[in-house]
């Protein structure tokens, strides 16, 4: 079960990445070129949404039984201030969550905006500080706190 839900995570992860670089890049044409919203834009405004939401969920079934977290609840090591342990039992869970809040914010205030150049500001504004605060947390391979290859197979 722990190998299907690391998989899922990890494919599910470029999907997040892809559907939010591409929501940005909507929002902002849409604010440059003052398009208007259609029903395109709010059905990826939505997927997008979705699909952090799908990402959360799997990554918090993930950490319920992780082999990481456990060891970092059972391990308490005041040596490394930041280990792999702590990283993904503290720093990766709350960053992610608080960026699956961001897109969810800015996708419900987006949706609620009157004007197309606010839904696209409102949009532009919550997604890319949603990135920000993603591309901090992923463990990428060349992190000095914890790697993990980019994809992994099932």
């Amino acid at each position: 079960m722990h190998q299907i839900l690391l998989s899922l995570h990890s494919i599910n992860r470029w999907l997040v990445l892809l559907s939010l670089l591409y929501s940005i890049y909507l929002a902002a044409m849409g604010r440059l070129k003052q398009l208007k919203f259609t029903a395109n834009a709010n059905f990826v405004r939505h997927v997008t949404a979705t699909i952090s939401q799908i990402q959360l969920l799997l990554g918090l079934s993930l950490y319920m039984i992780s082999p990481v977290v456990k060891y970092a609840v059972a391990e308490s090591d005041n040596n490394h201030l930041v280990s792999e342990h702590v990283f993904f039992k503290y720093i990766h869970i709350w960053l992610m969550a608080t960026s699956v809040v961001l897109i969810t914010l800015g996708s419900a205030k987006a949706k609620r905006m009157e004007t197309d150049d606010q839904k696209f500001s409102t949009m532009l504004f919550w997604f890319s500080l949603a990135l920000l605060v993603i591309l901090v947390a992923i463990p990428w391979p060349f992190s000095p706190f914890t790697n993990r290859p980019f994809l992994r197979s099932f």
